[in-house]
C-alpha cells in the first residue's frame, strides 16, 4: 500500500474528496488530482499555495492509494527517473497535446518550472534531447502521481489533514 499527500493547488482547505481539477496551464502529467509521496515535496507545495494566496494557512492531506490493486484495474504510466520517455511524455502535456499513451495514473518526476523554455529550445533543436532532460530535472529529485480519470480517485482513500506551520512544517 502506497500514501501519497496532496496539498490543494486551488485553495488552502483539506479535500476530503480528491476532484479531478482542469487548470489553464498544461502541467507535467496533464489534467487531474496531483500528489507527492513525499513530505517534504507537500510542504514546499503548502509554503507555495500560501504565498500565492496571501494566507498562512498550509494544509496537506494524506490518502491511501493501493497501487498493487490499481496496477490490475487502471492504466499507469511510471517513470523511474527523467529520461526520453518521460520527456516525451511531459512535452506533451505540456503543449496541451493527449500524449500517444492511454493513462488513469501517471506517477514520476516533477520537471523544474523551466520547463517551457526548455522544451521551446529543445522543439527548435537548440539543445539536444538529452541536455533538455537534464535541464528539468530537480534535484533532490521530487515525484508526483496524478489520478488522471474519476476511475482512477477510486484507489484513493482519504486518511487525515493536518496544518503546517512554518517553513519546517
Amino acid at each position: 500500500m502506497e500514501v501519497a499527500a496532496w496539498l490543494s493547488i486551488t485553495d488552502t482547505v483539506p479535500v476530503e474528496t480528491p476532484k479531478i481539477l482542469e487548470n489553464e496551464r498544461m502541467l507535467d502529467f496533464g489534467q487531474g488530482f496531483y500528489t507527492t509521496a513525499v513530505r517534504q515535496q507537500a510542504d514546499r507545495w503548502a509554503e507555495r499555495v500560501a504565498a500565492k494566496r496571501k494566507t498562512s494557512v498550509r494544509i496537506i492531506t494524506e490518502y491511501e492509494f493501493d497501487s498493487d490493486t490499481a496496477l490490475r484495474g487502471l492504466a499507469v504510466v511510471s517513470f523511474e527517473s527523467p529520461d526520453d520517455a518521460w520527456l516525451d511524455f511531459v512535452y506533451q502535456n505540456r503543449l496541451g497535446k493527449t500524449p500517444a499513451i492511454p493513462y488513469d495514473v501517471a506517477k514520476g518526476p516533477v520537471a523544474n518550472d523551466q520547463v517551457y523554455a526548455t522544451v521551446l529550445l529543445y522543439e527548435q533543436g537548440l539543445i539536444s534531447k538529452q541536455a533538455a532532460i537534464t535541464e528539468l530535472k530537480i534535484r533532490p529529485l521530487y515525484n508526483q502521481i496524478l489520478f488522471h480519470t474519476e476511475k482512477s480517485l477510486s484507489y484513493c482513500r482519504y486518511i487525515r489533514h493536518f496544518e503546517i506551520g512554518g517553513t519546517n512544517g
